[in-house]
């Protein structure tokens, strides 16, 4: 009973950054419609960030966090100017070839500069001790961290005007710019703050988990599948999807062989496709 305690207690832990991971994606989709497939790569950026400011300039990584998320938000507009915005009333076919187009040049570049060879950021935060349990004190942080960006990002939506101007062009993009809203401007923000969230995502991953280029790969399916349970267009159903997700990563290992952790995930997947579409927030 302790072990699983223990390892729902991780797990949960762990689904606080998933959630994050994908709250960027979800917001992407759910104001622009796009579904962005360099997603993982950019969250492989946001480890090497983290890394090398922490490695180069020695900067603590949690406030390299600070920069890595700036650098995401100026990297998602770049993105968004150069490639996203040419294909946003295009089919989708064309706004995936873009997004992916851009994960290829990324992860191209990226072995090019960085290697295949794994990183990892040594930074021991110790553990806490809960009676029989242990919790990593880099776990405790990453969920902190999330919880933080969660209610910034709930106050930047509901309570300023650029967030009700992305729930307004979320909503009915014709409608906004009747009344006045720039949806160009606001499409750009909100695949600027998407790219911040995967970056940052990344950064906390890399404080717990050696990383190469590549390494975004493994992310990304999961990010889909925390949309799509959580409710495709819903941040917060996102981070829900991401600790019901992690949840599962941590409790099945003890009951099956690891190796069955992606199959348990993606039949999830498949049947929330099949009785739940809309997720479990009734997104759409």
């Amino acid at each position: 009973m302790e072990q699983v305690l223990a390892s729902l207690l991780d797990g949960l832990l762990l689904g606080f950054v998933y959630g994050m991971a994908a709250m960027g994606l979800s917001l992407i989709w759910g104001v622009m419609r796009v579904i962005n497939l360099s997603h993982g790569a950019i969250m492989a950026l946001g480890m090497f960030a983290t890394y090398f400011l922490f490695t180069v300039l020695g900067i603590n990584p949690y406030l390299a966090l600070l920069v890595v998320a700036a650098l995401g938000l100026v990297f998602g507009f770049a993105v968004y100017g150069i490639a996203v915005h040419r294909v946003i009333d295009a089919p989708h076919l064309s706004s995936l070839l873009a997004t992916f187009s851009v994960n290829m040049i990324i992860l191209g570049v990226g072995t090019a500069v960085f290697t295949t060879s794994p990183r990892n950021i040594d930074f021991p935060l110790g553990s806490v001790q809960i009676g029989p349990l242990t919790l990593q004190g880099t776990r405790l942080i990453a969920a902190l961290v999330t919880m933080i960006t969660t209610a910034t990002l709930y106050l930047f939506l509901y309570r300023t005007y650029p967030g009700k101007s992305i729930r307004a062009v979320a909503n009915n993009r014709a409608s906004a710019e009747l009344m006045g809203i720039p949806s160009a401007r606001v499409l750009a923000l909100s695949f600027g703050i998407g790219t911040m969230l995967a970056a940052l995502a990344g950064g906390l991953i890399s404080t717990f988990f050696p990383f190469t280029i590549l390494s975004g790969d493994a992310y990304q399916p999961r990010s889909f599948v925390i949309c799509v349970l959580g409710g495709l267009g819903d941040p917060l159903g996102a981070l829900l999807g991401g600790l019901i997700l992690g949840v599962m990563e941590g409790l099945i290992p003890t009951f099956m062989p690891v190796s069955w952790v992606p199959v348990v995930e993606f039949v999830l997947f498949v049947l929330i496709l099949l009785f739940r579409p809309t997720g479990l927030l009734g997104a759409r």
